[in-house]
């Protein structure tokens, strides 16, 4: 019997610096398709989890903003540890476009004046999402990820 490699678990996540925007997996269908899956971490794993009312809230924001942002987009999911959020969207795509679709979309979390689907016809735990706690964790994450991937984007040109 095979074993089973999941791709997470062989990340050291002692070394990793957050936030960023890592690809992590590649499938090749049968069909010729491509699916990428990546890792948007937003806080240091072991260190700053965010509140369960935080991921939810941005899970919802994300949702909508990073689809009007990046193409064929399948799911936008939380980590369990509530570290960041897995994407995965069909095609290849290049770390900084993703980034920078992250980045617009966390732009839209901060003009953002409702989370969407915050009823409990549309959604399983409506009373358990923070636009305030979205919010600040977008402004800090928005920061850090254009320092890291605009500046140096500013310093080629």
């Amino acid at each position: 019997m095979n074993k089973t490699i999941v791709e997470s678990f062989t990340l050291d996540h002692t070394k990793v610096q957050a936030p960023y925007v890592r690809k992590c997996g590649v499938i090749n269908t049968p069909k010729g398709d491509v699916i990428t899956k990546f890792d948007l971490r937003f806080t240091q794993p072991n260190g700053d989890t965010m509140p369960t009312g935080v991921v939810h809230g941005l899970e919802h924001l994300l949702a909508g903003f990073m689809r009007e942002e990046i193409r064929d987009i399948v799911d936008i999911s939380p980590m369990g540890c509530r570290t960041g959020f897995y994407l995965i969207k069909i095609g290849e795509e290049e770390e900084e476009e993703i980034a920078k679709g992250l980045i617009r979309s966390l732009e839209k979390v901060l003009k953002a004046d409702k989370i969407p689907a915050d009823n409990p016809i549309q959604c399983g735990n409506y009373r358990d999402l923070s636009l305030f706690g979205a919010k600040e964790y977008a402004k800090e994450v928005k920061d850090k990820l254009e320092e890291k991937y605009l500046k140096e984007r500013k310093n080629e040109v």
